[in-house]
């Protein structure tokens, strides 16, 4: 029992959580983020190697997490961009024929701080009720994790796509088309279904329009990503330039900064989407898909001039698609390449094949 680490949660608006440390040490003893929670009842490897999640820490709703170990396969990224995670119980053993190490270690591993023993219920309906907000745990005393807490900046008004974009470009997958794909935090598995279509260079969110054009592709593709979509950098003055010039499909953030270049709003929900079981309909067909999806912004219904609102959320009646109505552009809000048990909405990836293939691609 010596080696227990007692730890308090504090969030900016005093509530205070106690539990146990797992994980890596906190620096200084405090570790601080946005505190959003997430309802996935399996796939806690992937989301907290889901480069979306930067600047946030994760709250888990499912009170098991660990049980069935990691494995170097199921990571969405090189690592963790997360500032920690929260359980409710970390499982003593892992056990799972896939398994190469358990996510304690996973976790110490790569300099990610967790507490457990926490009342998750607790703290997710206070998210719900109150908002997500920044919170900050670890060994430090309440007012000294309180004050981190409010001093912690948050997702709105920070680029947080600088922090998870590659630094250079590369190529991944052998399909017959070319497509280049914006790396605004860009996960794992979206590449992996893409390259199965084309031969994807994957470009920092910074490379200039006119250096994607030269590249001749037969489509653009704009990934996820973190934080908030207003703040996505030179992306959002360099997109307009590809409008009308080539195909594109944006998913998740890239979504956002589509609807933002092509002239719509965007917001900070009160608490986001984070789960795998999210109903969205697609309004042209009355069709309902079960989804993965993680966002703290979303798009303003009704903002975006000349375009289809393809698919809404029907828990709150959030945006969750579109399509140009004159241009061969389309997005969604959701995760398509995930897979939270239905594979509902895999077929994006096919449209957009045809679509590419309908303008021209060789």
């Amino acid at each position: 029992m010596s080696d227990i680490r007692e730890y308090q949660l504090v969030l900016a608006d005093g509530e205070v959580f106690e539990g146990e440390g797992i994980g890596a040490d906190p620096v200084d003893g405090i570790a601080s983020g946005e505190v959003v929670f997430n309802t996935v009842l399996s796939g806690y490897q992937e989301v907290i190697t889901d480069p979306s999640y930067a600047g946030q820490i994760i709250t888990f709703t499912y009170p098991h997490i660990g049980n069935y170990g990691v494995n170097a396969t199921d990571d969405e990224a090189a690592r963790p961009f997360c500032r920690g995670v929260i359980i409710r119980d970390l499982a003593r053993r892992h056990s799972n024929w896939r398994a190469e190490e358990d996510l304690d270690s996973f976790l110490r591993r790569h300099g990610v701080a967790g507490i457990a023993g926490i009342d998750t219920r607790r703290l997710t309906r206070h998210i719900r009720d109150s908002g997500a907000m920044p919170g900050a745990f670890g060994t430090a005393d309440a007012d000294a994790l309180r004050a981190a807490a409010n001093a912690d900046p948050g997702t709105a008004g920070i680029d947080l796509v600088s922090r998870v974009t590659t630094a250079e470009a590369y190529t991944v997958g052998t399909g017959p088309r070319k497509v280049v794909a914006y790396d605004l935090g860009v996960k794992e598995t979206m590449l992996r279904h893409l390259g199965e279509l084309a031969t994807v260079t994957v470009v920092p969110a910074d490379t200039p329009a006119a250096d994607v054009l030269a590249m001749n592709p037969d489509g653009v593709f704009l990934s996820n990503g973190p934080g908030d979509p207003e703040e996505a950098g030179s992306i959002i003055t360099e997109l307009p330039k590809l409008i009308g010039e080539v195909p594109i499909f944006g998913i998740c953030l890239g979504h956002q900064v589509l609807s933002l270049a092509l002239g719509g709003k965007t917001f900070k929900m009160k608490f986001g989407h984070h789960g795998g079981n999210v109903p969205v309909q697609d309004t042209r067909t009355g069709k309902v898909e079960i989804t993965s999806q993680n966002h703290n912004f979303a798009v303003e219904t009704g903002s975006v001039p000349n375009v289809t609102e393809t698919h809404v959320c029907l828990n709150d009646g959030a945006l969750e698609g579109l399509v140009h109505d004159e241009l061969p552009i389309f997005s969604v809000q959701y995760h398509p390449e995930a897979g939270p048990g239905p594979h509902d909405s895999r077929y994006l990836f096919d449209e957009f094949a045809e679509l590419m293939d309908a303008n021209g691609a060789a």
